[in-house]
């Protein structure tokens, strides 16, 4: 395992940084504020390839692998333009269906992940389930040759904007991976009024006995615990980069005010009350920057578990690393940090939520402690 990324890489970074200035946090936060969605961005950047960099070539891909992906995203949330279904529709479903899909299931599918004309939401959280995933109950049952998807769901990204969502359900086997089109039968959703500046807004979704085709499902039926697994340890790489992207957004910020700004004749950098917070913030993206890569190559190998726990540390520095910087670049900035010029305020909530979604930090602490550490489940 390589610590220092590939030429490649690198180069991808540069190239989705520079398409990602053109378009930058003024045009996001507008976007957001108005009501809209980011569609220029999306089909510019599946028109360039940058949203199928890990789709298979066979299938209009680039053929890479999640770090591929996570770095597109990281470099885009650097640039103002944090993106949220990337962390769901190419990472979570296209993964899911690469992997465990049929070869019809990824012909319908992939071509249209691979250059963004396609989006899939991913749903999985139940009201009453929380991050117990042992405890849902959207069930899926057969009907002759057809699958009948009953329940809901909630805090579901973007479910207006998308073609299909995948639903983790619940048969007698266990669960499974249904793909619902949106425009299905049956079912409906209601847009839930947040307090974010995301252009993404979130839905509770209800399925009121919709019929769907055999091929629905996603692969085998009895490989749904797997698919299930092999989906979210993408998301937490893909939170924890687009963390950490912001993170470095909220330093620039910071550390561009603190040069410029000056108080009795010396810039406010030069006070250490102000740099030595920015510097350490800065050790602390780094280090979370670097496990996250450790998480996207252990994945990338096939080393789903040891890339679980990478993944889970990832997901947990970078949510602390994004909220710190923020805080800290609207203190730097004072009285600025919380006007609408600096774009700051906006940042605060979604930093926060960061420390949240799409796992608390308590849960990945329990994670740590019950698998590396062997400690006893108090649940």
């Amino acid at each position: 395992m390589s610590f220092v990324e590939s030429e490649e890489r690198i180069a991808l970074r540069k190239a989705v940084s520079e398409f990602g200035a053109k378009y930058g946090q003024d045009y996001f936060l507008a976007k957001a504020r108005a009501g809209e969605k980011t569609t220029e961005l999306w089909e510019e950047a599946g028109k360039l390839g940058y949203l199928g960099v890990a789709v298979p070539e066979e299938y209009g891909g680039g053929g890479g692998g999640i770090g591929d992906l996570a770095a597109v995203c990281e470099e885009l949330a650097a640039a103002g333009c944090p993106l949220l279904l990337m962390v769901v529709s190419p990472a979570i479903c296209a993964t899911v269906i690469a992997r465990f899909g049929t070869d019809e299931q990824k012909s319908k599918w992939l071509p249209g992940f691979a250059d963004g004309t396609l989006k899939m939401a991913f749903a999985i959280t139940e009201p009453d389930a929380g991050s117990n995933s042992h405890k849902l109950r959207t069930s899926v049952r057969r009907d002759g040759d057809d699958w009948i998807l009953k329940g809901g769901k909630t805090y579901i990204s973007g479910v207006d904007e998308v073609d299909a969502v995948l639903v983790v359900a619940i048969q007698k086997t266990g669960p499974v991976l249904v793909v619902l089109p949106t425009n299905a039968e049956g079912f409906t959703w209601q847009e839930i009024e947040m307090d974010l500046s995301l252009p993404e807004k979130q839905f509770t979704l209800f399925f009121d006995d919709v019929r769907l085709p055999s091929d629905a499902v996603v692969g085998s039926p009895d490989q749904g615990l797997q698919q299930v697994f092999a989906g979210l340890n993408p998301e937490r790489i893909m939170g924890a980069s687009m963390g950490t992207g912001s993170a470095r957004l909220a330093i620039a910020k910071a550390v561009a005010y603190a040069q410029q700004r000056t108080v009795w004749d010396t810039p406010i950098g030069a006070h250490q009350g102000l740099a030595h917070p920015l510097a350490k913030i800065h050790v602390e993206v780094e280090l979370a920057r670097l496990m996250t890569q450790k998480a996207a190559a252990l994945y990338d190998s096939g080393r789903d578990k040891e890339a679980g726990e990478a993944a889970n540390m990832a997901k947990y520095a970078a949510g602390e690393a994004i909220a710190a910087a923020v805080d800290q670049a609207i203190q730097i900035h004072g009285g600025n940090g919380l006007s609408r010029e600096y774009g700051l305020a906006s940042m605060l909530a979604s930093s926060r939520l960061s420390r949240i979604a799409p796992v608390s930090r308590e849960m990945v602490l329990n994670f740590v402690a019950q698998n590396s550490l062997k400690l006893p489940r108090s649940y």
